[in-house]
């Protein structure tokens, strides 16, 4: 075996090496590597190799030896010249390579190995080497482009063995041994622009690794050579010449060996603080504005990470005494907050910062000093208090926010929420500055970007309601409404020059937002809105749909106050509406429908005719669910009108709840039989009155067989047959009071470049009617086609008892309506299937007593009788009997009147 062979031989030059001139055991030696490196390269990098430590030991104190032979005496363009010769692999002498490519892969296996070949004296030699490659660039092509790949392989390999001997302290305090460490940190402060280019970056690599391995011996020696007091004057000096990347690039060697040492002693940071460093730090940041994207980035980075750490530096805690303005959240405790131990000890690097930002424009530099604020708040929450109580970042900051890019102007003001929602502290100071920002809109985007902040912190706690009433936050925004909404006035759809677009729209969007969050859950703030007499320009906003959601949320919060007044603006604003205008109609319904879930509300909705108003939008829709389309409607989607029919039923349903006030007017002015002549005239009804002529049907299916055959099954069915369905559905539970409790749409975003067919649709149609298109349609949920399962059993398990008997009144009058000539048999089918469902609606107790104290069994029955044109019709024959019978049954004289 190779390990086991070579084992043999090395013993046999470990038994003769005392006994041979040192030409020979060095000869011998050189014989034996080869060896070594094949058997390694053939088992993988295996070793199974008992002496390999005392091979560690011979093989560096080789190399050491021919190193310090290579560069005795030698001028330094000399030396350099030497020992790429000697380290190089070409040429007939290839030992220095074979000496290096063996210690190369040595320094790779374990740590005692590590040891003999630190202890071998070589670290202090590759120091030497290494100031020798950086500080001499030989004047080839090799070095000026691209070295070549014999070259790079060697200078991996140097800077391996380096970097794994200097990351321990045993290796750094070798080197020292060679006082070349303190020469280099020199050089690359003061040669950086004069140095060997191609060794540039593995030198900042290496002083890195040694920077971090930093003892107190190695402290004390570079304390001792003033080492970090010149290379500050060197670098004052390289950063009015050299780019502003390549100073960053020499000054973050300096800086980290400033940083690194502090856990061991402070000496070197005590040095950099007396000699101007923070000043050099400065100047050499500033320089950074401009710089391209990438350039010099890593460096400019590792700068500013450094200036931060450097703030944890100090031998005490800051005292500060902050006088906490109140009010302030209820879970905020000052006195209580925990120190973590990464507080701010050093004020100087901050400084740095502080200065940077106040002076720079640059997007990077703002952006990476307010990454560094947000850093040192997560260390420790108690930072945010200390730097804020002294030194006023945030708060002097604020003053000029607006010159700062946008991007930063973005990530500032989430600093600032951040103060309330992470630390739990409200920064009154800096909010009246904010304030003031707003007030003064200087910059659009800016007070946009500060007002959006100042929301998300009002829908965090109550208390900001107010606090910024207090503050004239809330009458500052009304006036500006106030002024927004009178030149929305005058525009009365016309577009004018002086109308907001863009930033500014988008501003009174978040205004509106703003106000509405001030007035959730406030009366007090309520008031001052009414008291403004804002109201009347509120409402103005209602027209544009990037505004509505606000402010319907702001006349909503009114609502509290004065059902009348919210009742009087929706139904107004839905009267007043035209009859495109489709979905300005469903957003104020779902409002309602919102206001109407407090029985309070009832009373003002019937006051303010709302019931009329609501079977006027019923009106407004007539032949819209025609199949196919026709005219206008053509161009909306049909789910779009169900959705407008079903919230407007919705509406009827809820203000109709538990209140025998409103369900007495509804009945008593015959609003039923109006809704059931609206909703016949939708167009999905039959309207002509011809005579219908029985069938003989060959099926029978339920009511509740046909909505699950309708929409859950792959059976074909008209258009017109599934519009009415729905509608009978709709009307269904609004017979047992329930409807409003129903929800069978959600608001459907298509995907970006998506388009749906009723989009396109109402695309064409924008043109002619502009106003009436403003965003897709809406679609039926995935609840709307629920599977029944069998069908019978789901109708049992819902509540049959009658709430509304008006309602069905309405189903008796659309029965004979369910009809279309192409379509005869299916639609009797309908028909038998509803006369069913109604015979069922009336089969227990409470609903029979119901319908007997309605007063509308008389009614019914003259449905019953005007809905076929025979008497002898078998659906009028039945339908007449189970009412006639609960007529004979009645107990009330009033119900045949």
């Amino acid at each position: 075996l190779p390990w086991e062979t070579l084992g043999k031989q090395f013993v046999e030059y470990e038994q003769m090496a005392p006994f041979l001139i040192p030409e020979d055991q060095q000869r011998r030696l050189l014989e034996f590597l080869p060896l070594f490196l094949k058997a390694w390269e053939e088992s993988a990098g295996a070793i199974v190799f008992p002496n390999i430590q005392l091979l560690a030991s011979e093989v560096s104190k080789l190399l050491t030896k021919e190193i310090k032979r290579n560069l005795n005496g030698k001028p330094a363009e000399e030396a350099r010249l030497a020992l790429e010769q000697f380290l190089q692999q070409k040429g007939e002498a290839r030992d220095g390579h074979l000496l290096l490519k063996s210690v190369y892969l040595l320094s790779q296996t374990d740590l005692r190995i590590m040891w003999n070949i630190i202890a071998s004296g070589l670290p202090a030699a590759l120091m030497q080497c290494l100031y020798i490659f950086f500080t001499v660039p030989l004047k080839k092509t090799s070095d000026d482009g691209e070295t070549s790949k014999d070259d790079a392989q060697t200078q991996e390999m140097l800077v391996k063995i380096m970097l794994n001997m200097y990351k321990e302290e045993q290796g750094v305090e070798e080197l020292l041994a060679a006082d070349k460490l303190q020469s280099l940190i020199v050089a690359t402060s003061s040669l950086w622009d004069q140095c060997s280019h191609s060794w540039k970056v593995p030198t900042g690599h290496v002083l890195r690794t040694i920077s971090k391995a930093q003892t107190k011996a190695s402290i004390l020696y570079l304390q001792a050579a003033d080492c970090i007091k010149i290379a500050i004057q060197n670098l004052f000096t390289l950063a009015d010449t050299l780019p502003a990347c390549d100073v960053c690039e020499a000054a973050s060697i300096v800086l980290c060996f400033v940083k690194d040492s502090y856990p061991v002693s402070s000496a070197l940071l005590a040095e950099f603080e007396n000699n101007d460093g923070y000043q050099l730090l400065l100047k050499i940041l500033l320089r950074c504005e401009g710089l391209k994207q990438n350039e010099g980035d890593s460096y400019l980075d590792e700068i500013l990470d450094m200036l931060t750490c450097l703030t944890t530096c100090g031998k005490a805690e800051l005292k500060v005494s902050g006088n906490i303005v109140h009010p302030q959240l209820p879970h905020f405790d000052f006195e209580r907050t925990q120190s973590s131990g990464m507080t701010v000890k050093n004020l100087q690097p901050f400084q740095v910062l502080q200065s940077i930002f106040q002076r720079s424009n640059d997007q990077h530099l703002c952006e990476r000093i307010l990454a560094a604020i947000g850093t040192m708040w997560a260390w420790d929450r108690v930072n945010f208090f200390l730097l804020e109580w002294t030194l006023q970042p945030i708060n002097q900051f604020t003053d000029i926010i607006h010159f700062k890019p946008h991007p930063v102007q973005v990530q500032f003001f989430r600093l600032v929420e951040s103060i309330v929602l992470d630390l739990s502290y409200v920064p009154h100071e800096i909010l009246k500055k904010v304030q003031y920002l707003i007030k003064e809109n200087i910059v659009p985007f800016c007070t946009l970007t500060a007002l959006q902040c100042l929301l998300s912190m009002s829908q965090k706690d109550l208390l900001f309601s107010d606090i910024f009433r207090d503050s004239g936050l809330l009458g500052l925004l009304l006036a500006l409404l106030r002024k927004e909404a009178k030149i929305l006035r005058k525009s009365a759809g016309t577009p004018l020059p002086g109308l907001k677009e863009g930033t500014e729209k988008e501003l009174n969007v978040v205004m509106l937002k703003m106000v509405a969050s001030l007035t959730a859950r406030s009366v007090r703030n309520t008031v001052v809105l009414k008291d403004y007499g804002m109201v009347p320009y509120i409402k103005i906003f209602l027209d544009d749909e990037c505004y509505r959601s606000a402010t319907l949320s702001i006349l909503e919060q009114l609502s509290v106050i004065n059902y009348e007044e919210y009742m009087s603006i929706i139904i107004g604003a839905l009267c007043s509406s035209t009859q495109w205008e489709l979905h300005l109609k469903l957003d104020l319904l779902k409002s309602l429908l919102r206001i109407l879930e407090s029985p309070k509300s009832h009373s003002a909705f019937r006051t303010c005719s709302g019931f009329n108003g609501l079977l006027s939008l019923l009106s407004d829709l007539e032949g819209a669910l025609q199949d196919p389309p026709s005219g206008q409607w053509a161009a909306v989607g049909q789910n779009c009108i169900l959705e407008l029919v079903f919230y407007t039923l919705q509406g009827i349903t809820a203000a109709l709840h538990l209140d025998p006030v409103n369900s007495n007017f509804f009945q008593r002015n015959g609003l039923f039989e109006k809704m059931a002549e609206d909703l016949g005239s939708l167009g999905c009804f039959w309207t002509e009155g011809k005579r219908q002529i029985p069938v003989s049907l060959e099926k029978k299916r339920t009511f509740a067989a046909f909505l699950d055959a309708a929409f859950c099954s792959s059976e074909p069915f008209p258009v017109w047959l599934k519009n009415c369905i729905w509608i009978l559905n709709f009307l269904d539970h609004m017979v047992r009071g329930t409807l409003h409790q129903e929800s069978y749409f959600y608001e459907r975003k298509p995907e970006m470049g998506e388009e749906s067919r009723d989009d396109q649709e109402a695309s064409q149609a924008q043109e002619e009617h502009p106003v009436a298109f403003k965003r897709p349609d809406n679609k039926l949920s995935a609840s709307a086609y629920m599977l029944w399962g069998n069908p019978e059993e789901k109708l049992e398990m819902r509540d049959c008892t009658i709430v509304h008997p008006g309602a069905v009144c309405v189903m008796v009058q659309l029965l004979p309506k369910l009809y279309k000539e192409e379509h005869a048999q299916l639609s009797q089918e309908i028909q038998c299937a509803l006369v069913d469902h109604i015979q069922s609606l009336v089969k227990s107790e409470k609903s029979r007593q119901v319908m007997c104290e309605s007063g509308l069994l008389s009614t019914i029955i003259t449905s019953c009788q005007d809905a076929f044109c025979s008497d002898t019709h078998p659906l009028h024959l039945a339908l007449t009997r189970v009412f006639e019978k609960l007529a004979s049954q009645a107990v009330e004289p009033h119900v045949l009147r």
